[in-house]
């Protein structure tokens, strides 16, 4: 599972007869999230996305890598320390 980047505490809200939580409004715009999520449950929890991941294709995650113009100089050495 991914390094969580950022920890919040929120509390279980009665909803009729069940429980929600309230996703914090800079969260909901930082993600783009409108009206539905999809909810997945995994071994590590749960994971919140939209439906309309904005997945990048091979070839367009290639051009913004490139537009990047990330240094990858010291990958070499990385590689080379002899760890695996």
């Amino acid at each position: 599972m991914a390094k969580a980047t950022a920890v919040r505490n929120v509390k279980l809200i009665a909803i009729g007869n069940s429980r929600g939580i309230r996703l914090p409004k800079g969260l909901l715009q930082k993600y783009g999230w409108r009206d539905s999520l999809v909810l997945e449950e995994t071994e590590d929890g749960i994971l919140l996305y939209s439906k309309e991941k904005n997945k990048l294709s091979w070839e367009d995650t290639y051009r913004a890598m490139a537009a990047d113009n990330e240094d990858w100089s010291d990958l070499d050495a990385a590689v080379a320390d002899g760890l695996d």
